[in-house]
């Protein structure tokens, strides 16, 4: 008993020594990463002061973007961010953006390694570093889910639930006397409708699994959004299993695993794989077993498809049809100006189809302008170099950790005319495309790591919102005045406005059905 009781003591006293060699040790170790940094870099870049052990998350506001984006305005386009103990290296213009999605495309072509995505990524296209694994994933999804003939197949889905989404509107016309609808909740919805069809057919649409959906998509969200301590102190990474994200990530992938499950067998059993289903899930089912596939589509590979598709399938579009609304009402004449192009092109009472929207100029420069404004991940998924190369006169090791913020870009002044402003005009005769080639609009990045469900989304937006404007007019909750209508942003890994839209539907247009 003495001699465990001495044990105990000894062990409480020597807490402040273990405590100082554990920041001894941190600290030598920042001092030699900052000069191998400097060693390797040479001329060094443009980087705010930090602090021991914190680096510069002093610096940062609760929306990440926002704050690198005023940071640059002092240290440059090309800035050297520590979160924490890690050097990351922040772009915010387009030109520099060029450098590292064109001109160094393959250097920039990998993924950093991060806690949360490794518990929850499988094996997915959005977070699996570059190379043979990666290339096979992405030729799968762009031949055999994404591809155009695969694109028209989806054409179906989204006209029968933006039907659906219209009818469910319209219920609240004859129900509600002037009291706001809750829209975002609404969209939300829509969104999860329009994925689950297109991933899985009906069969997740069950309302357990409904429910279950969207508990884990959104958790997703709010833990990829976030540095785990594994992240940002990689010398203190064994304290992650303590204090870090990972027990909430592994509960989260664990019913993940039960929705897979679910999931993948009843499309087993299910005549739907038989007769050869055009859902997703029915399709990377076909491909398992597909000889032409070399390696083999893995199970785990399966999974991470199909959390690609509804983590980034629901929430972009939501996001980009939430802020147009928003920006719609806040703006009231460009509003009236769409509305005037909608109905001038489909006759009273028809629903919008895919084919009219080709006809609907204006609309596709609202689109864009909200993706300018507001790109669904404004700052896009990192990459890191996998070699050492030369951008603006500085060397770059190989290993960089890369940000792109979107954002930024999207409010760059030598690229727009008062960036700040909500303008669709400026869009009107302007070759100028978000599909990765013009580097001043790139809210679904470009280069070999562009997001590939680029065009379901954009498809889905603009039809949902022409119908929307085509069938109902819409105004703010009574007593509230464009001016006072709130467009701040909330934190998070995908933009969202910090109040949820709410929204008054004051006239449906009849015969819809």
């Amino acid at each position: 008993m003495m001699l465990l009781q001495e044990m105990q003591f000894t062990s409480i006293q020597s807490l402040p020594l273990l405590c100082i060699s554990l920041f001894s040790i941190f600290i030598l170790y920042s001092i030699a990463k900052r000069k191998s940094l400097s060693k390797s870099t040479g001329k060094l870049i443009p980087s705010p002061p930090k602090l021991p052990i914190i680096g510069n998350l002093h610096q940062l506001t609760s929306v990440y973007h926002q704050s690198l984006y005023s940071l640059s305005l002092k240290y440059g386009p090309l800035m050297l961010f520590h979160f924490g103990e890690v050097p990351w290296l922040i772009i915010s213009s387009s030109e520099m953006a060029c450098d590292v999605m064109r001109t160094y495309d393959l250097t920039f072509a990998s993924r950093p390694s991060a806690v949360v995505a490794d518990i929850l990524r499988y094996g997915d296209l959005a977070f699996e570093p570059y190379g043979e694994d990666w290339r096979q994933l992405k030729k799968i999804f762009t031949i055999h889910l994404m591809s155009t003939k695969k694109l028209m197949s989806y054409k179906t889905i989204r006209e029968e639930e933006v039907r659906n989404l219209i009818v469910n509107i319209g219920s609240y016309v004859s129900s509600l006397n002037n009291i706001p609808i809750e829209l975002s909740k609404i969209l939300f919805s829509f969104m999860i409708d329009v994925t689950c069809k297109a991933v899985s057919g009906k069969f997740i649409m069950e309302e357990q699994r409904y429910d279950m959906l969207r508990e884990v998509v959104e958790e997703n969200f709010c833990l990829i959004s976030r540095f785990s301590i594994g992240d940002l102190f990689p010398s203190f990474s064994w304290l992650e299993g303590f204090v870090g994200l990972s027990r909430r990530a592994i509960r989260n992938r664990k019913k993940w695993e039960l929705l897979f499950e679910e999931v993948i067998q009843a499309h087993v059993q299910s005549e739907e794989k038989n007769k050869g289903g055009d859902n997703f899930v029915d399709v990377l089912l076909s491909l398992k077993d597909d000889p032409s596939i070399n390696p083999p589509l893995t199970m785990d590979q399966m999974k991470g498809l199909i959390v690609d598709a509804f983590a980034a399938g629901i929430d972009t579009t939501y996001v980009t049809v939430d802020w147009a609304m928003s920006e719609l009402i806040k703006n009231p004449k460009i509003m009236n100006k769409l509305q005037e192009e909608v109905r001038g092109t489909v006759k009273y009472g028809d629903m919008v189809t895919s084919e009219d929207l080709n006809q609907m100029g204006y609309l596709k420069a609202v689109i864009k302008e909200i993706l300018r404004l507001h790109p669904p991940i404004p700052l896009l998924l990192p990459r890191e170099s996998m070699e050492e190369c030369e951008i603006n006169g500085f060397t770059i090791p190989k290993g960089t950790k890369v940000i792109i913020n979107a954002w930024a870009i999207g409010r760059e002044a030598k690229s727009w005319e008062a960036p700040d402003e909500f303008m669709p005009e400026r869009f009107i005769g302007s070759q100028v495309d978000y599909k990765g080639n013009d580097f001043q609009l790139i809210p679904f990045g470009s280069g070999r790591r562009i997001c590939p469900g680029i065009l379901f989304a954009t498809a889905t937006a603009e039809l949902a919102l022409a119908n929307m404007i085509h069938h109902f007019d819409w105004e703010l909750p009574s007593g509230m005045g464009p001016e006072e209508f709130d467009m701040t942003e909330s934190p998070g890994f995908s933009v969202h406005r910090k109040d949820e839209l709410e929204l008054v539907v004051k006239k449906s247009r009849p015969h819809i059905i």
